[in-house]
């Protein structure tokens, strides 16, 4: 009697699990749960998708910066230029004590007056 009575209740007991597991799989499968599930997911790859844009943006700029100091990009504009040279450097070539010297000139009058002769 014993045995019977333990397997009666091993029986039951597995009935019992058995229609909890069945009604749970059957309730995810119900329209509503599906397209609950279907926006947790969605909801859940919009916020991988952001992580992932955010981290990809932050290596941007971390490689544009890396780049910038490479390149000399990130350098104070005075320092990189070079110095003013003026007008002085368009203007005909000279000697040291003034005298022009022969060769072609720079200014656009000169040369509109060089192409009169040819």
């Amino acid at each position: 009697m014993f045995r019977r009575t333990f397997w009666f209740t091993a029986g039951a007991a597995a009935g019992v699990w058995a229609t909890t597991k069945v009604n749970q799989k059957l309730r995810r499968l119900t329209p509503e749960s599906l397209a609950a599930q279907a926006a947790n997911k969605a909801v859940e790859t919009g916020h991988r998708l952001k992580d992932f844009a955010l981290d990809v943006r932050e290596g941007m700029v971390q490689r544009e910066a890396e780049l910038g100091d490479v390149l000399g990009l990130n350098a104070p504009v005075d320092a990189a230029l070079p110095a003013p040279r003026g007008r002085a450097a368009l203007e005909q070539p000279r000697y040291p004590d003034g005298a022009v010297r022969p060769g072609p000139a720079l200014h656009p009058t000169d040369t509109d007056n060089r192409n009169e002769d040819h």
